[in-house]
């Protein structure tokens, strides 16, 4: 099959798929290890895809890797590049998806554009039946592991280095408008049953300060969450670009510690990533970018 051109050269499909192992998992010896090959190949391909777009993609030192911003924009134009190959891929070979796709997805998600990726996915691939499981992550993760879903679309803590990586976000506090708290008094808290990584990390947070805590509100979903929040009954934390129009960020004035960020990404069960309908609905989501990960109600 042909490759496609870039305005340096070609873009080779292998290259590609190294060079994103490589800026999901910062770590050269960690992407030969998630694509099978040895550190000396990896290097090979990020070298020869840096002569091909004529840039430095990726800073190396004895201790860490780290993209230049051309890397940064090379993400998405990989992901892209990829996603039309292998729809390309399977037009050609006459490998039209067929069967039933399990999917999970975060809940918070649903506030975001993937909804519609998943009806334009299924209006495209008419022959392919979606079984659609919402919940939190770490039940969905535990779903995926025990090949009760095919593709898991959520939450993972930074730098897990599992599955694709579609977008990095930062974590922040959100209130309603009128949210005042008392830091000598235990902070109320709107939360997700455990496992959850939200909850988690509110709670390291706090405790890394000192400030006391307690879980005001367990909440099952996102909208009951949202609902809390805006009530005045807790606080709780979500990542940046997920918060809705009823909540607001709470700024520095709370004097509320740091959260951190969190890795919203796309994995595959190994048993089934490569039926048609898998390989599909990935390429669909990745090609979407981070975009498809932003709130759909701000």
């Amino acid at each position: 099959m042909a490759t496609q051109r870039g305005p340096a050269g070609t873009f080779e499909p292998v290259q590609l798929r190294t060079f994103l192992a490589v800026a999901q998992t910062h770590s050269f010896t960690q992407a030969a290890a998630r694509l099978g090959v040895r550190q000396s190949t990896v290097s090979q391909h990020v070298k020869k895809l840096e002569d091909s777009v004529g840039r430095q993609l990726v800073h190396r030192d004895t201790h860490s890797v780290v993209l230049t911003p051309d890397g940064e924009a090379m993400i998405g134009f990989a992901r892209s590049i990829l996603a039309s190959h292998e729809q390309a891929a399977a037009y050609f070979t006459g490998a039209r998806p067929v069967g039933r796709l399990r999917i999970g997805m975060s809940d918070d998600l649903a506030l975001t554009r993937l909804p519609q990726i998943l009806r334009d996915f299924r209006s495209e691939n008419p022959r392919v039946d979606l079984e659609l499981t919402v919940d939190q992550s770490g039940t969905l993760h535990r779903r995926l592991e025990n090949d009760r879903l095919d593709i898991f679309i959520g939450k993972r803590p930074r730098g897990s280095g599992e599955g694709e990586l579609v977008k990095r976000e930062r974590l922040v506090w959100v209130g309603n408008p009128s949210t005042r708290l008392d830091l000598t008094q235990p902070v109320p808290l709107a939360v997700y049953p455990s496992p959850s990584l939200s909850r988690a990390a509110m709670h390291e947070a706090l405790d890394r300060v000192g400030v006391g805590y307690r879980s005001a509100c367990v909440c099952r979903g996102v909208n009951g969450l949202i609902a809390a929040v805006a009530a005045g009954i807790g606080i709780s934390c979500l990542a940046s670009s997920l918060v809705p129009v009823q909540l607001v960020a709470l700024g520095a004035q709370h004097k509320l510690p740091e959260l951190g960020q969190i890795d919203l990404v796309l994995l595959t069960n190994p048993r089934t990533q490569d039926r048609p309908a898998s390989r599909a609905l990935a390429a669909a989501v990745l090609s979407s970018g981070p975009s498809s990960l932003s709130s759909s109600t701000r």
